[in-house]
């Protein structure tokens, strides 16, 4: 049997992975502080240690389960959060990184996914995996990025077969509303209170929109295949959709009649467009993005909705 470490496998993300890879047969451990995550969310049949991955006895205890593999999804979360406390979210995202990796190398790990993300890019046009002038403009961009170099340090100087994954805007089921968290759940909260959704900028932004079911897949892809140390991936669509086309979709779906209002853009939100190149993964894993944008929204509002009434 293949055992599977998450940390932060009690979040968003981490939660649906769990529950696809026990559901296809493989042990998981999962190491959260629930800083973000929710205890209820964890799968019955996971493995779950309770505590912080700068906490060396925490990921003792993980080592002790002798996992084959490793995905790092935890983190500070995330760019606004990061601008409010830079100190923890380079504590979290840079030292806990350091601590997994070194984990990881001395109890002979098979395979890391280091989970990074699509702020590394900053504002970039074309947002491709061997581009190498980045500009992060967050405290969150930048120890993303400087996980994916200690994840490329640790495969050169380490003989640690580590593959990152740049995540471009995941939602989806299992995505609470609160604070410091994604744009969706937020909107579907408020579109189920029949409260107005809060556009900060034009609504015309456009982001790459990814179903956690499709960012799962991908993640998985990148576990099992086969790719080279050090390798970067983007998971994502590679299409692009407007923000305020987003909230009408929500609206609509939630029957939401109080509309949208709009107030001034976050002043470290810089970027306009955001949309991957996908064809890496699509080449070399097979990778595909198969839930539509409509249809994505849907299961989403279908679930939060559930869950509130």
């Amino acid at each position: 049997m293949i055992r599977v470490l998450i940390t932060g496998g009690a979040g968003f993300i981490g939660t649906n992975l769990s529950n696809k890879l026990i559901h296809d047969g493989h042990e998981v451990i999962i190491i959260d502080d629930l800083s973000s995550g929710y205890r209820e969310s964890i799968h019955d049949k996971a493995i779950f240690v309770e505590g912080s991955i700068v906490d060396d006895l925490a990921l003792s205890k993980c080592f002790e389960y002798n996992p084959n593999y490793v995905i790092h999804l935890a983190a500070l979360f995330a760019n606004q959060n990061s601008v409010d406390h830079p100190d923890l979210d380079l504590n979290v995202n840079g030292l806990g990184t350091i601590k997994v990796l070194d984990w990881c190398h001395k109890n002979g790990v098979s395979k890391v996914v280091y989970a990074s993300s699509s702020c590394v890019y900053g504002d970039k046009k074309l947002m491709l995996e061997s581009d190498e002038d980045f500009h992060p403009d967050t405290p969150y961009a930048i120890t993303k990025l400087l996980g994916e170099r200690y994840a490329q340090f640790w495969s050169t100087h380490h003989n640690l077969n580590i593959a990152s994954v740049r995540l471009f805007n995941v939602y989806g089921p299992g995505d609470f509303p609160g604070a410091y968290r994604s744009v969706l759940p937020n909107f579907i909260k408020l579109a189920i209170d029949n409260k107005p959704l809060t556009i900060t900028g034009t609504g015309e932004e456009t982001r790459d929109f990814c179903h956690v079911d499709d960012t799962v897949n991908g993640i998985c892809l990148v576990l099992f295949g086969k790719t080279s140390p050090g390798s970067i991936f983007n998971i994502a669509t590679g299409n692009k959709t407007s923000i305020i086309k987003i909230a009408n979709y929500i609206n609509l779906n939630c029957n939401n009649k109080a509309g949208i209002v709009f107030k001034d853009k976050r002043d470290w939100d810089c970027v306009m467009h955001r949309k991957a190149d996908i064809s890496k993964i699509q080449s070399l894993l097979g990778y595909s993005a198969n839930t539509h944008i409509k249809n994505g929204i849907k299961n989403t509002c279908d679930w939060l909705i559930k869950i509130n009434s």
